[in-house]
């Protein structure tokens, strides 16, 4: 029998002790969990529970891309309610076909089909799935340094700590990806890296055999991992691998799609077409949860007399269809991913590189858009990673001073919502600078 709810009258109006007996947390031990309340949140700033305005320097789970409560995706989830709240996937529904339209006409030629998923997660799942099914293969070869979710093959996929509690699902191998700062193959040039990289996954393929190889599975910023910005023709150069032993290439926009690195989708800047997309997070910003997979034309057509054996009850939940609908013509009619990218090179890029010259515990800073990691070190000659004791003193000053900072392991990670100007940019860098003066960086 469930608990009884009359126990909780006493705090039925306070957020946090109903959270604290009730909430089960995600990737936290539970006992000392001391979560910040918060009530509502407008553009880049978010309201506390104690009455603070927080400039938020993270996008909640880099999601919010069209920052909140922005009025356009309300109302268009407020119109989509009035007129249905919910219907199954075997309808046709107006909002599901407009969301689909607009997400695939971001994509490159030839994508015309997108099936719609729950989250990232399922995302990856489904395109995982999409591609096993068209070669015929097991095997998905994926990232040590990658983040794609954290359901049975998706977590399998991902490269970093989580996938070792969690890693059930088979045929699964992982290659090391370009990372000049922490280089694999002791390079010293981008051009170098690139090369060493592509000849070790051309390596691997060789060894695990290119017969039992379905897919290559790669993010297309790496987010989580470091946001670790490719060299330019890595993924060219992926891609003709993958086409000369006929494996399918799937390109993760999860978090770097709709905006995040200042394009539509972050492969527009690599000049290669992938055989998948798998996208979510900023296609809504998270308003209702939604993502997807945008198949290219030869992948789902091999669907059209066989029986895609996957499916999602809330597979184009029309709330989330209008969600989508409306962040996506709020994105284009207000030029919302021409302003990351402008803030990026303007104004994020050029004052975060300033900030090296002046902390020397700054190891290096990249990115682009609005998607920047500030990597930091106890010395920048052995690039030993700063501590955690100093890294949660970051983020416990920046608290004070207004500012909400994500950081992942050693990385500082500056992503704000697209819509951020660049007065509120410039506050911002202009904090974490003070901020990393008070932790003694």
């Amino acid at each position: 029998m469930g608990h009884d709810l009359s126990q909780d009258a006493e705090i039925w109006d306070d957020a946090y002790k109903l959270d604290r007996a009730h909430v089960f947390h995600s990737w936290h031990a539970q006992r000392n969990l001391d979560p910040t309340e918060v009530v509502t949140g407008h553009g880049v700033w978010l309201k506390y529970g104690d009455g603070r305005e927080m400039l938020d320097f993270t996008s909640q789970q880099v999601n919010v891309n069209i920052g909140y409560q922005h009025p356009k995706v309300i109302e268009g989830i407020k119109k989509q309610a009035e007129l249905l709240c919910t219907v199954g996937p075997d309808y046709a529904n107006l909002a599901r076909g407009r969301a689909a339209s607009l997400v695939a006409r971001r994509a490159p030629e030839g994508f015309d089909k997108v099936f719609f998923t729950n989250a990232g997660a399922d995302a990856n799942e489904n395109a995982m799935r999409a591609a096993r099914l068209f070669t015929g293969r097991d095997k998905i070869l994926s990232s040590y340094r990658c983040y794609h979710g954290n359901t049975g093959a998706a977590i399998s996929a991902t490269g970093d700590w989580r996938r070792k509690p969690n890693d059930y699902s088979r045929g699964h191998v992982h290659f090391f990806t370009p990372y000049l700062y922490r280089s694999e193959f002791s390079a010293t040039t981008q051009e170098e890296e690139c090369e060493r990289a592509l000849a070790h996954l051309e390596h691997v393929i060789q060894f695990e055999g290119p017969d039992t190889i379905a897919a290559v599975l790669l993010e297309s910023v790496p987010g989580t991992a470091g946001i670790i910005i490719p060299p330019k023709d890595y993924f060219k150069g992926v891609r003709e691998i993958t086409k000369k032993y006929s494996i399918l290439m799937i390109t993760d926009e999860v978090m770097a799609g709709f905006g995040r690195t200042g394009f539509w989708f972050a492969l527009d800047d690599y000049d290669y077409t992938p055989d998948i997309i798998s996208f979510a997070k900023g296609c809504n910003s998270g308003y209702v949860p939604a993502g997807g997979v945008i198949m290219s034309d030869p992948v789902a057509h091999r669907f059209d007399d066989i029986v895609f054996p996957g499916g999602l009850t809330y597979s184009g939940h029309p709330l989330a269809m209008g969600a989508i609908v409306a962040t996506q013509e709020a994105m284009e009619e207000e030029h919302i991913v021409d302003n990351a990218y402008t803030i990026g090179k303007d104004v994020l890029g050029p004052q975060l590189t300033a900030l090296y010259d002046k902390h020397p515990k700054i190891g290096e800073v990249r990115g682009k858009g609005v998607f920047w990691a500030v990597e930091m070190v106890a010395d920048r000659t052995t690039k030993e990673p700063l501590d955690d004791a100093t890294m949660k003193q970051i983020v416990a000053e920046g608290d004070k001073r207004g500012l909400i900072l994500g950081v992942h392991n050693n990385r500082i990670h500056v992503t704000p919502p697209c819509v951020i100007s660049a007065d509120e940019a410039t506050q911002g860098v202009e904090i974490l600078d003070q901020v990393l003066i008070a932790a003694g960086c």
